[in-house]
């Protein structure tokens, strides 16, 4: 009896040992290794959302995520599906969403799957929808200029996300948003007068990370065009930040209010 219940407690262990190992790599080295990630584009076409699912996706896929690829919304109310997803990847620009569909992508985040995307396709997907912008942290609201040059200046440099990354140059729009202002801000761009006189020396966020419940959320606000992420830090930041989210559901939450207005 001794030997045999030895020999359990023994394998017990070894099982044990084994799962922690495997949280612990789902952690640590290989962030999307074994993530299930859906991938949901679709929207205006001026985004590119076919041009950038093709260097994301793939990406992803050569990381060991296990990616399904959704073009219409109708997935946010595949309970199942939605139930074994760890991570929510979105570029889906000026789209309405039903109810439903709402809930079914809300509800994910809150029980922890996480969610990351940029530019219009997280910061401008619903804009009815104020529960979905409470959510993402932010609403664009303008580009003054259109396509310009502009600077984004990195404010973080001990975030993982923008450790080691320098300022750099982008030509594409500069999106003037609505933030929430306790969002942990990585980076920033700062607006001149040339297109709207009234913000010249504004200063406005760029990359962000949040909680929204126990899902981890982050955004760039770059990547008007497939050709963007041609831009290395551009493309390096998106990176990061989709590998942060992916560990939303096996990591505790990140602190990350960062209030503006505090006394």
């Amino acid at each position: 009896m001794n030997i045999n219940k030895k020999l359990i407690d023994f394998f017990l262990l070894i099982i044990g040992v084994s799962i922690s190992s495997s949280i612990l790599a789902q952690k640590t080295a290989d962030p999307l290794k074994g993530k299930k990630v859906l991938f949901v584009y679709g929207g205006w076409e001026g985004h590119d959302p076919e041009l950038t699912r093709d260097i994301f996706v793939p990406w992803m896929r050569s990381e060991g995520a296990e990616v399904t690829v959704c073009d219409n919304l109708d997935c946010y109310t595949d309970s199942a599906l939605m139930n074994n997803m760890d991570l929510i990847v979105q570029t889906w620009t000026m789209g309405k969403i039903s109810n439903e569909q709402e809930q079914g992508l809300l509800t994910a985040v809150k029980r922890g799957v996480g969610l990351a995307g940029w530019h219009g396709g997280l910061g401008d997907a619903f804009r009815n929808n104020v529960e979905y912008q409470f959510m993402v942290g932010g609403q664009w609201v303008a580009h003054p200029g259109g396509v310009i040059p502009y600077d984004v200046h990195i404010i973080d440099h001990k975030d993982k996300v923008t450790s080691g990354l320098k300022d750099f140059h982008m030509h594409s729009e500069q999106y003037y948003m609505h933030v929430d202002p306790n969002v942990k801000v990585l980076a920033t761009t700062t607006f001149n007068g040339d297109h709207a006189w009234w913000i010249d020396g504004c200063v406005i966020p760029v990359v962000w990370k949040k909680m929204y419940g126990k899902g981890r959320v982050f955004y760039s606000s770059l990547g008007h065009v497939a050709k963007d992420f041609d831009v290395p830090e551009a493309l390096e930041i998106m990176k990061r930040g989709i590998r942060w989210a992916a560990v939303s559901l096996y990591e505790e939450p990140e602190p990350w209010i960062n209030p503006v207005y505090a006394d």
